[in-house]
């Protein structure tokens, strides 16, 4: 885990203890599950969206293409006076 043995772990993990004490350790540990949970629901909600409107661009008809106009077609009408 991030190159870090056991011992690292718990210095970090005696030091985190006296900044915030006992107490407050499962508060910040419920804060971060809480922000977690929040994330993965986010990610969640835009694979969802993602997923949905790809497959909507799957379903969906080609929009009809303009025909070409024949050379008699495309030249006006000549008005005779």
């Amino acid at each position: 885990m991030f190159g870090l043995g056991g011992q690292e772990l718990i210095v970090i993990f005696i030091v985190v203890l006296l900044l915030f004490g006992g107490k407050k350790i499962p508060e910040l540990m419920r804060g971060v599950g809480k922000g977690l949970g929040e994330f993965r629901k986010g990610v969640d909600e835009a694979k969802y969206t993602a997923k949905k409107a790809l497959e909507e661009e799957e379903h969906e008809p080609d929009p009809p293409k303009p025909k070409a106009k024949s050379e008699a077609e495309s030249q006006e009408p000549v008005a005779k006076s």
